[in-house]
Parts: C-alpha cells; structure tokens; sequence
C-alpha cells in the first residue's frame, strides 16, 4: 500500500524531529548555555532570615529551602548553599581552617584540599576555606559529582555564621558566590 509507506516515513521523521528539539529525549528543556552547574548571569536574589533575625544574608530566588535547627540549606539542580549559626568565643583563623581541611580529609568523599585565607566581605574578614568533595548521589541516576566548595566562616562577638558554597568542579559561579557572600549582614 503506498498510503501506508508514506504514513511510515511521515512518523519516522516526525519522531527523529521531536528528538532533534528535546535534545534526545531532554524533555523539552533549552540546552544550558553554560557548564554543568553554573547559576545563570540573569539570576534573581532574595533575602532570607531565619527566626530570631540574627543575620541576613541574599540567596538566588526560587531555589529549595529546608531546615534544621539553625541551618538552612539552599538547593537548585546542581548548586548548594548551607547557612549554619554557631558559636564560638573567638574568631577562627588559618589553623582552625588549616585544621577543617585535615578533618575534612577524613570523612569527606572525593576530598582534595584547597587553601585557606582570609577574604574582607562587607560584613568583615571571613576565614574561606576551599577543597573539593563529592556530592550526595543523585537519588534517581545514582550520579555523583565532584563539587568545588568555599565555606565561609563569619564571626561577631561569640556568633559563627559558616556559609558553605557547592557547585560542580569547574562551573563559573565566581559572580553569584560573591553575590552571596557579600550580601550577609549581622542583624542587631
């Protein structure tokens, strides 16, 4: 039957079509113009503050929140934000940061060690600690990726705001981790 070749190939080019524009079965999503992981330039931030209006600090809009006790995490595809209030009865400096990096060489999967400075944020100088670790496995794929991440240790009086930056290894999220880190504010 000539109708139903036609019928055939019509489908077969339709289907090839339909998978030209999802990107293989990519569900229909644009290409991301970037790497794997990197926070889009046009990314919109919002401010958070937890109860109790110690601090503030601005996070990208629209990412999941959850908390637990006085930490809060921030989650979008790949990128993490963990925000965590503490105490401590002196400012940490390179060897408390020299020790992190030691500890963490212990525990932490897929761990390299970066360095340890002191940064000047408009809150005030904040020990960073840089390395490398593994992400959690993704729960559908079973994925992992190796995350660059930055902690951020701010002090005041006896408060330690630790503000831990991950993102896959070699994504450019050197503007919004600044945005972020920049944007925290001790509240009175």
């Amino acid at each position: 039957m000539p109708g139903m070749k036609t019928l055939r190939r019509f489908t077969a080019v339709a289907i090839v079509a339909a998978l030209a524009l999802t990107g293989c079965g990519g569900g229909g999503a644009a290409p991301d113009a970037g790497g794997a992981g990197d926070i889009p330039d046009n990314q919109a931030f919002v401010e958070y503050r937890p109860a109790g209006d110690r601090y503030a600090i601005k996070v990208p809009e629209g990412w999941a929140r959850s908390e637990s006790g006085d930490t809060v995490t921030f989650t979008d595809k790949l990128n993490t934000i963990t925000v965590a209030l503490g105490a401590r009865p002196t400012a940490p400096d390179a060897a408390a940061g020299t020790k992190d990096l030691a500890d963490l060489s212990a525990t932490t999967a897929g761990f390299t060690a970066g360095k340890v400075s002191t940064v000047d944020r408009k809150a005030g100088p904040a020990l960073l600690v840089t390395y490398r670790a593994d992400a959690p496995a993704d729960p559908v794929t079973g994925k992992v990726v190796n995350d660059d991440v930055e902690r951020y240790q701010f002090w005041q009086a006896t408060s330690l705001l630790t503000v831990t930056l991950a993102g896959p290894h070699g994504a450019d999220n050197v503007d919004p981790w600044r945005t972020v880190t920049d944007s925290v504010r001790w509240l009175p």
